[in-house]
């Protein structure tokens, strides 16, 4: 089911998420909820999304990976690169806005996948900020908190 992405400056999303018990990522209710933000996702165009952004305080992101989207669970950066990249970044959650992030350039990622097993993603480029983007949603952290410069985008 698709479900309205939370939009700032709403105070769900300044909230740190809740830990996911192992035993609880192959329940019922979770299965549904990775269903939902995998379709949300899809539906709003987004390469990820985490569940505070649909009101759930839980540590659950979704990545668009090169296989489909994954769910990951308890995402944490373990180990990153020294060097940082400046990108441009926008969020479902603060739609019509882009601006330029410095993010780290490689990071590794603990996480647990859908199967409740232990994962070490090591991650570059782009899909290093994806989860550094989506871990901050888990920790009430915004885009838009590291923004460096705002980008226009009216003229595009």
């Amino acid at each position: 089911m698709i479900i309205q992405v939370l939009t700032h400056p709403n105070k769900e999303l300044r909230k740190v998420s809740q830990i996911v018990e192992v035993d609880e990522i192959n329940s019922e209710s979770t299965l549904e909820l990775i269903e939902d933000l995998k379709e949300t996702m899809n539906e709003e165009n987004g390469v990820g999304i985490a569940a505070p952004q649909i009101g759930v305080q839980k540590q659950i992101i979704i990545i668009e990976t090169e296989s489909g989207p994954k769910a990951f669970f308890n995402p944490k950066v373990v180990k990153h690169s020294l060097r940082k990249i400046e990108r441009e970044e926008g969020c479902l959650s603060v739609p019509g806005v882009y601006g330029i992030v410095r993010r780290y350039r490689g990071v590794i990622v603990q996480a647990y996948d859908e199967n409740a097993q232990q994962v070490s993603i090591k991650l570059k480029g782009f899909p290093a900020i994806v989860f550094q983007h989506e871990i901050d949603h888990l920790n009430g952290i915004l885009f838009i908190d590291k923004t460096i410069r705002f980008t226009d985008h009216k003229n595009i």
